[in-house]
């Protein structure tokens, strides 16, 4: 049976795609703008006013300048080893956590869960946890980026939610059939919340990626310094060298400038090719919890 549409629903969805089209290009163009800005002619760049709808001129010096230095290889493969280590951690802690948490039969489960929802507001604070890292002799080393964030309180409650929404009669034919906790965990509620899973994996994977600030705090050895710290340091010397060549005169504050956006671009277009793989599972798995029956 056809539903008829009604004029005022015309109207609602032409608004409604218009709308999105704007949040689309407001979203959008800031990143264009440092892809366009990051391979222009630093010196056409200095001249351009206005908004910035393609590259002015074309130079990769600003990528050359970024890519010169010996560190980068190294932090993208620290990078990669916290990425990997850090979210495969993250994902095993988070499952049987939130496996143990969505079973009725757990004693006290409501207190640990408050317990759990009370440190998302909460927490002991940047002085503590340094001085508990650095306790566990975990100061320069790996494990201090990835071990104390194990386990996000947020994603936590999202499995957990996700868990018990499977139906509870397919645990008990498993469970008559002689399946164990893991078993059933495995088998059963993992494949089942797939789509959350991918939405996890991709929420860790992101923070691994974008962390920076817990490595500036706990890691001394320039070896073991993720992307992300290393291209503040790059950012940090361009900046400096801006100044100087500023107060100078000198033409290098101009791809200094170039290298800015080339330092963003190396930063973020990586983990955004990632998106595209897990963009269904995100889809499904945010919505978990919205509709219930």
């Amino acid at each position: 049976m056809k539903i008829k549409r009604k004029p005022q629903d015309a109207v609602f969805d032409f608004c409604n795609v218009a709308f999105m089209t704007v949040m689309m290009v407001v979203t959008l163009y800031p990143m264009l703008h440092v892809l366009f800005a990051s391979v222009s002619d630093a010196n056409a760049l200095q001249q351009h006013r206005g908004l910035l709808f393609a590259p002015t001129g074309f130079s990769l010096a600003a990528y050359g300048k970024v890519f010169e230095n010996p560190m980068i290889p190294v932090g993208y493969a620290n990078t990669l080893i916290y990425l990997f280590f850090g979210t495969l951690i993250n994902v095993v802690l988070t499952t049987l956590g939130a496996y143990a948490l969505s079973r009725p039969s757990l004693m006290l489960g409501k207190y640990i869960m408050f317990g759990i929802v009370f440190t998302m507001l909460f927490s002991g604070g940047m002085i503590p946890t340094y001085l508990l890292i650095r306790d566990l002799h975990m100061i320069n080393s790996r494990l201090a980026l990835m071990i104390p964030n194990a386990i996000s309180a947020w994603n936590l409650v999202i499995m957990r939610t996700a868990f018990r929404g499977v139906p509870p009669s397919m645990e008990e034919s498993a469970k008559i059939d002689g399946a164990n906790d893991f078993t059933i965990l495995l088998r059963i509620f993992v494949p089942l919340s797939l789509p959350v899973l991918s939405v996890i994996v991709l929420f860790y994977g992101v923070s691994h990626w974008n962390s920076w600030f817990n490595a500036m705090l706990y890691i001394r050895q320039r070896t073991l310094y993720p992307i992300q710290l290393v291209l503040r340091e790059i950012l940090l010397i361009s900046t400096a060298d801006m100044t100087t060549s500023v107060n100078t005169g000198d033409d290098k504050a101009n791809i200094g400038e170039t290298i800015k956006y080339a330092t963003v671009a190396v930063a973020t277009l990586p983990i955004l090719f990632v998106y595209p793989f897990l963009q269904k599972y995100f889809v499904k798995g945010i919505m978990v919890g919205a509709i219930k029956e």
